[in-house]
């Protein structure tokens, strides 16, 4: 296949921690209630939503025709939650099922087998982890005894090593490191574009430029037209900026010219329609370069431009004040030097 290589999948517990934690203002003192932002822990409400910490299989809907996909949390990640913040699901073909992102913990990750062994006796083959963030990855050690192919970007082992240390030490802090999980290392590595068959249903899975992260991928099956670009597409939620801002406009529009059906947003509800549903995404990432860019002309300091850079979508988006600040300074760094 074209634009992936294949490695040793590895489950990794100790990894090196990254050179430049977020600063002790970033987090709270209560353990349970810290707002890890560094590589944007995403803190998302959903009242009535099955909590990962309820035992056994929790509810899922079907999109589309075996796209089984469950809407995360939006809350921020807490002991209660186990870090269940991120809508994560699996597809199932005549041969075998694909996992696509398998959830915010171990604790998560269970839950989350455990509803596919209660929905379909086939195997789990791929396990998709869309990129670095934690509350879309640390449940794959839940999927290690079934010994699947675990899918990611080219950079994605790189970003871990840097990070996975880290974001594991203070997942273990908020629910205890026996639900938290280990970190696994994808085998297979997307560089451009590959497919993976599950029998009578091709996926294809496609690695981008930095976005809305270093190592994002998205996926699109032929069979629905059902696009799922993970957090590439906030809804509703805000979107936290980890990548390139720049970058992340451009990929938007790529994908807009992607004959989907609907798509599935890594925050949010569990299916949109296709095109119209990155309009608010776009909006609010095209107000931020434009005040941004304004206040770097107008020689306004990175202290000053980050109070008010796209501060007119504060109504329009949930958890507006714990992200917005760290997306204008990242904004600010990247704009600067162009």
């Amino acid at each position: 296949m074209r634009g992936l290589r294949e490695t040793r999948t590895t489950a990794v517990e100790n990894l090196s921690a990254p050179s430049s934690p977020p600063a002790a203002s970033a987090m709270t003192a209560h353990p349970t209630r810290r707002k890890i932002l560094l590589g944007g822990f995403c803190l998302c409400c959903l009242p009535g939503a099955i909590r990962a910490s309820d035992a056994g299989p929790f509810a899922m809907e079907e999109i589309a025709e075996g796209i089984h996909i469950r809407r995360g949390l939006d809350e921020e990640a807490t002991q209660a939650n186990e870090n269940a913040i991120a809508n994560t699901g699996f597809i199932v073909g005549r041969d075998a099922v694909l996992v696509t992102d398998p959830g915010g913990s171990l604790a998560d990750g269970e839950c989350l087998r455990a509803t596919i062994a209660q929905m379909t006796s086939l195997p789990v083959k791929y396990v998709v982890m869309s990129h670095v963030h934690p509350d879309h990855i640390f449940g794959a050690s839940a999927f290690l005894k079934d010994a699947p192919v675990y899918v990611g970007h080219a950079r994605l082992t790189e970003a871990l090593r840097q990070r996975g240390a880290y974001y594991r030490e203070k997942l273990s802090a908020l629910f205890g490191p026996e639900q938290t999980g280990t970190v696994v290392l994808p085998g297979m590595e997307i560089r451009d574009r590959a497919e993976i068959d599950l029998g009578s249903r091709i996926i294809e899975v496609t690695a981008h430029a930095p976005a809305h992260t270093v190592c994002d991928v998205s996926l699109f099956d032929k069979k629905t037209g059902t696009l799922l670009p993970a957090d590439l597409l906030f809804v509703q939620r805000m979107p936290s900026l980890d990548g390139s801002l720049r970058g992340w406009l451009k990929t938007l529009d790529e994908l807009k010219n992607h004959a989907a059906a609907r798509a599935v947003p890594g925050h949010g509800p569990v299916a949109v329609d296709w095109p119209s549903a990155p309009a608010a995404i776009t909006r609010y990432l095209t107000v931020l370069e434009r005040d941004t860019r304004r206040a770097i002309t107008e020689g306004t300091s990175i202290e000053a431009a980050i109070k008010t850079a796209a501060a007119s979508e504060r109504g329009e988006w949930k958890l507006f004040d714990d992200y917005n600040t760290r997306n204008a300074t990242e904004a600010y760094k990247e704009l600067e030097w162009e």
